[in-house]
């Protein structure tokens, strides 16, 4: 009798036990979940706040697909690439996330390649440009340009609009964004010129360094036509405020992670006359979209939005887009559409995907002037 209540109560809570997660599994399937890994602290914070306005912004407009919720799964990278790879683990293997974005910072995206392949999880970037972070990864991809493209806009616009014939690099060595966006310059200018040694020298810092005035010496020295300068947008912006103290007036160029707020706040009057190369403008549509996103950014959070806010926007409308057409939540099912994108239209310009992953897509010219940055041309690949 004793056996018989004893295999009763086990039978009872197996039932019980097999309820319970049922009730879970119908839960979780109303829910669609979207990993985001972002710098919310540390050196590339504000870059990564940006990226998530836009981001929260589309899910704001678009909180459902398959007439499921799409959830965010937010998780701070603190702009370290030991904890952007372990906030890509915790998406993928305790939130169980269908897909990933993020993160700002091409090194912060590397740090997580390998784990959602692994995982079998496909993850956008939304403005990390570097070529390695999609290249032989099956479920990397991204919704910007990448680094050899506007390493050419960028070496295009010193030779033909501000004549230079020679140039001088400074990059921020422990930035594999910064190294990566120096060598494509390097090498189109080179060829641009036909001169092998048109670069006339090269100058490495670290991130977090404050004093650039060595740097800027030895270079000044050598006489360049024109600085290339690319890296987070501190300590480019303190390097441009003390060459215009050292008295260097040549033009100064950097790339798409200078157009932020604090690169201005940072370099004030002295970085009046840089010029970067970015994603989107406000000042002309680049697509249907373009309109959608301007006027619910400014409704929503009362300002203007940086170009890596409508790159975030676009990442999540991706991800929506391909669930909708697979009408599959299933990682794999979306890895396969997302991979197939042509003419997508997203906010910052019209998004196809090569056999890496990359978009190929416009590139925006802009210039600091009176405090902002001023739209100055659009480039096509």
């Amino acid at each position: 009798m004793r056996k018989l209540l004893t295999g009763l109560l086990i039978m009872l809570c197996l039932f019980a036990v097999g309820c319970s997660r049922n009730k879970t599994d119908n839960k979780d399937s109303d829910v669609i979940k979207i990993g985001v890994f972002e710098p919310m602290t540390g050196a590339n914070a504000a870059g990564g706040i940006m990226e998530l306005e836009g981001i929260q912004l589309a899910n704001e407009l678009y909180p459902t697909v398959l007439g499921k919720k799409v959830e965010l799964i937010i998780v701070d990278n603190k702009s370290d690439k030991v904890e952007a790879a372990n906030a890509a683990t915790r998406l993928v293997e305790k939130d169980k996330v269908n897909v990933v974005l993020g993160s700002w910072g091409s090194s912060l995206s590397m740090a997580a390649g390998p784990i959602v392949e692994e995982a079998g999880i496909p993850a956008i970037a939304l403005s990390a440009t570097n070529p390695l972070v999609t290249l032989g990864n099956d479920y990397y991809f991204r919704v910007c340009f990448i680094d050899p493209f506007q390493g050419t806009v960028m070496a295009n616009y010193a030779y033909t609009n501000v004549g230079a014939r020679t140039a001088a690099i400074v990059q921020e060595i422990s930035n594999d964004y910064s190294v990566g966006l120096a060598q494509y310059f390097t090498e189109s200018f080179k060829k641009l010129t036909g001169n092998e040694n048109a670069i006339l020298g090269v100058s490495n810092y670290t991130t977090g360094d404050q004093d650039f005035s060595a740097q800027l010496i030895t270079l000044s020295q050598k006489n360049p036509d024109v600085i290339f300068a690319p890296g987070n947008y501190t300590e480019s912006a303190l390097l441009i405020k003390q060459a215009r103290e050292l008295g260097i007036t040549i033009p100064i160029l950097g790339g798409d992670t200078w157009e932020t707020p604090e690169f201005l706040t940072v370099g004030g009057a002295a970085v009046e006359g840089s010029v970067l190369s970015t994603f989107y403008t406000t000042e002309t549509a680049m697509t249907e979209n373009s309109k959608i996103f301007l006027d619910a950014f400014r409704a929503k959070y009362g300002k203007e939005p940086a170009s890596v806010a409508a790159l975030g926007f676009d990442g999540y409308l991706l991800v929506l887009d391909a669930i909708e057409k697979t009408g599959s939540t299933d990682p794999k099912v979306i890895r396969d559409q997302i991979a197939s994108t042509k003419n997508f239209p997203g906010a910052a310009g019209t998004i196809t995907l090569d056999e890496n992953g990359d978009a190929v897509k416009d590139a925006v010219i802009k210039v600091v002037k009176d405090g902002g940055f001023v739209y100055s041309a659009t480039v096509s690949p």
